[in-house]
């Protein structure tokens, strides 16, 4: 730490240590304001842009998922959601649990729900056919 005096001010410089608790309030801090932008663009494109009252599975299926920008859209909603809220949940729960090999089981815990979460449903969203989706409600009637 140097302390420097500048016409009777007196300023100094602190080094702040990075941990994962000061990465973690990072990672929350930008998460929300990224999120911001994708909720209100994702209800935008929801609720405006289509019309609520006119989307049916077919619709979906067809104008929404076949948009690559729109499934890379809808993916990182996901990625940041579920990781600002399991971070936000870590937090709650360390505030309660205080023994070292509990809190480290909650952090391992929830790295392994949120991994397992994005591989399952980036799997769904990468493998999705809106062709054979739209096949398939049409052969059964549903959503025309």
């Amino acid at each position: 730490m140097t302390t420097t005096i500048h016409n009777n001010v007196t300023s100094r410089k602190v080094k702040v240590k990075r941990n994962f608790e000061r990465n973690a309030y990072t990672f929350m801090r930008i998460s929300g304001v990224i999120l911001l932008f994708l909720a209100i663009g994702h209800t935008f494109l929801q609720l405006i842009i289509n019309n609520v009252h006119d989307l049916t599975v077919n619709k979906i299926a067809m104008e929404n998922w076949s948009n690559a920008l729109r499934r890379g859209s809808e993916f990182l909603l996901l990625i940041f959601a579920m990781s600002h809220g399991l971070n936000g949940l870590r937090n709650v729960l360390e505030d309660y649990v205080h023994g070292k090999g509990a809190v480290t089981l909650i952090r391992l815990g929830l790295a392994v729900f949120l991994i397992i979460t994005l591989l399952v449903v980036g799997y769904a969203i990468i493998a999705f056919n809106p062709d054979a989706a739209a096949a398939g409600v049409s052969s059964i009637g549903y959503g025309q």
